[in-house]
């Protein structure tokens, strides 16, 4: 927690400690800090998912944007919430910039992200990839065989309601 607290206040973070024993960073709120972990390891592949933007922004309002307006009244321990504070400032106020349920300029944001990102990450280093295409681009940025099973789907907004317990009303 309170390296990501320290995130949120622009603190400097030492990444090598954060991601000690790990290999890979996926989603919030490492995302969040996308730039300073291309900095940071330099040889690390980055995997920047799309999306239709009706998709995205489907599973984002009912899901992410419906945690952000609810969380905090919801029966999560102390340190749950402390993330949640801090995963809700740095993508309701840092990156988004705005009303989370205005459609419209939430995804100005996040168009902007994909185009940062294209224009910050080496084209050799960067997958920009849209889980609908399966496996094979995936694999073949990673230099790794197709596995003999189908792409994993677990995405949908009762996917992610169920890990959490329930849906708040």
């Amino acid at each position: 927690m309170p390296h990501w607290q320290a995130v949120v206040v622009g603190l400097p973070v030492d990444w090598n400690t954060v991601f000690a024993d790990y290999n890979s960073q996926v989603d919030w709120p490492g995302a969040h800090v996308w730039r300073e972990l291309a900095a940071a390891f330099p040889l690390a592949m980055v995997v920047h998912s799309v999306r239709p933007e009706d998709l995205w922004w489907n599973s984002f309002s009912k899901t992410i944007d419906k945690l952000g307006t609810t969380y905090q009244q919801l029966p999560l321990l102390p340190h749950i919430t402390q993330m949640m504070d801090a995963a809700f400032e740095m993508i309701g106020k840092q990156t988004f910039g705005c009303n989370r349920a205005e459609r419209a300029s939430v995804l100005v944001a996040y168009n902007l992200r994909t185009k940062q990102v294209l224009e910050a990450i080496a084209s050799e280093r960067l997958l920009v990839f849209d889980v609908a295409e399966g496996w094979e681009p995936l694999c073949r940025f990673f230099r790794v065989p197709v596995p003999d099973v189908a792409f994993p789907h677990r995405n949908l907004p009762a996917d992610f309601w169920d890990v959490l317990g329930s849906e708040p009303a």
